[in-house]
């Protein structure tokens, strides 16, 4: 779950937002769009309809509803259906009639997001993110418009699979939004546009942190199926969330991408492991990593991520400049120029607002031009780090390597691909001998 910022460094949880959202919804209005407004005070309905009952898709359902007063949540589903409930109950306390989900229309199993997308004109994508881009790719396919969280693939053969979803949403005029929620920050958006207008000089390089605690852990609940096991606690296994480079840096190097002119590095390698998270309970994925990217003009970022307890955390986006330096995540520039921005937003709210009124208007909307590339970025950066190898921009693109099995054929009751070994354990990458590209 991660929280809303304001360029003072204030955060505002989902969990608030979600007991502060009726009143938002009022001063949302305010800001309308003239099209959009016509539809929201006549009859026409938007139903939408969510696959994956996290924490995450439930904050989106909030925002899509409180986006659009004509929409209607319609479907969910979810590998359980104790989120499923649960979530429908905190929705509908947040959006009251707005959420008309009757119990034919929970959905349950691998196969759920098929129903959710045939009951749907508006598709929230926020599961595992395994699925994120063959979910989007179904749903566009059926016509219908999307919005899908980060990160948008695990491995370079879903990542190709989101820009074909992108590519062809623009074909058939449909909006697809994405959760990299940085490119609809205003504060940062008016930073990076004083950085490239020279507010800091020449960039010289780049710092990316992203240090924190684990997350979503859970423990196990009497009666799972290893599977079952697995699926509840997706952020600890990489065949489900790639790790945490595409998972958490992802924000990150899209930010350090744009600052550049969205621009993509030309190498990089990457340094990781585990040291203190090693209980069955973190599964199998590493608790450090830190990959330095090395771009055209020669800049270099540095990121770093790590989900250890008990140790100093930092959430940042620097950027070193001949002139000076600048903070993203703070809206703020020091050296021969210094500023700060006073601008408060929650680009999470605007992200839907800005997809609703595209579809109201029938102007899509398409994160296309740099969702599948910002994620290709951290998809590089991981496999480096497992492999120890430096990886370039050209072999990432050209591999077609993925994390058995596919999304596709994942079926309920099927084997998962890893198992824990006789102490509960499970196999982790190992640098120098493990190839994966």
């Amino acid at each position: 779950m991660k929280p809303t910022h304001s360029p003072s460094g204030s955060a505002i949880s989902r969990r608030d937002f979600l007991k502060t959202s009726a009143a938002a919804s009022v001063s949302a209005l305010g800001t309308l769009e003239l099209g959009r407004s016509a539809y929201a005070a006549g009859a026409d309905t938007l139903k939408v309809g969510m696959i994956g009952c996290g924490g995450r898709n439930a904050g989106a359902a909030v925002q899509a509803l409180t986006a659009d007063p004509g929409a209607r949540l319609v479907a969910m589903c979810d590998i359980f259906r104790d989120r499923i409930e649960s979530k429908r109950q905190e929705i509908k306390a947040a959006r009251g009639e707005q959420v008309c989900v009757d119990d034919a229309h929970c959905f349950t199993g691998f196969s759920g997001y098929q129903h959710v997308i045939e009951a749907s004109d508006v598709v929230l994508i926020a599961n595992a993110a395994k699925f994120h881009p063959f979910h989007a790719l179904s749903a566009i396919q059926a016509g219908k418009h999307v919005f899908v969280e980060k990160p948008h693939g695990i491995d370079p053969r879903g990542v190709k699979l989101m820009q074909s979803a992108c590519d062809l949403a623009k074909e058939k005029k449909l909006c697809i939004v994405s959760g990299l929620h940085s490119r609809f920050h205003t504060g940062f958006a008016e930073t990076i546009q004083r950085i490239q207008d020279g507010a800091i000089g020449q960039i010289v390089t780049i710092e990316e942190n992203f240090l924190r605690a684990p997350y979503g852990i859970t423990d196990r609940k009497p009666g799972l199926s290893e599977l079952e096991w697995q699926c509840s606690t997706q952020y600890h296994f990489r065949w489900l969330s790639g790790d945490d480079v595409p998972q958490s840096l992802v924000h990150n190097m899209d930010r350090a991408s744009w600052v550049l002119g969205n621009a993509v590095p030309t190498k990089c390698h990457g340094l990781a492991g585990r040291s203190t998270m090693q209980e069955p309970i973190y599964g199998d994925v590493f608790d450090h990593h830190s990959v330095v990217y090395e771009f055209e003009n020669g800049v270099r970022a540095y990121a770093l991520c790590r989900t250890t307890n008990g140790c100093y955390d930092e959430d940042s986006s620097l950027i070193f400049g001949s002139k000076g330096k600048a903070s993203i995540k703070a809206c703020r520039i020091w050296g021969e120029t210094n500023w700060r921005s006073q601008a408060q937003c929650d680009p999470y709210q605007i992200e839907h607002d800005k997809l609703f009124a595209a579809i109201r208007s029938g102007n899509p909307i398409n994160c296309g031009q740099y969702m599948a590339r910002s994620t290709m970025i951290t998809v590089m950066g991981q496999l480096s780090c497992y492999t120890g190898k430096e990886i370039t921009w050209e072999q990432i693109n050209q591999s077609e390597f993925y994390y058995p099995p596919k999304p596709e054929d994942c079926r309920d009751g099927m084997e998962p691909p890893t198992k824990p070994d006789s102490s509960g354990s499970y196999p982790v990458p190992s640098p120098g001998r493990t190839h994966f590209v």
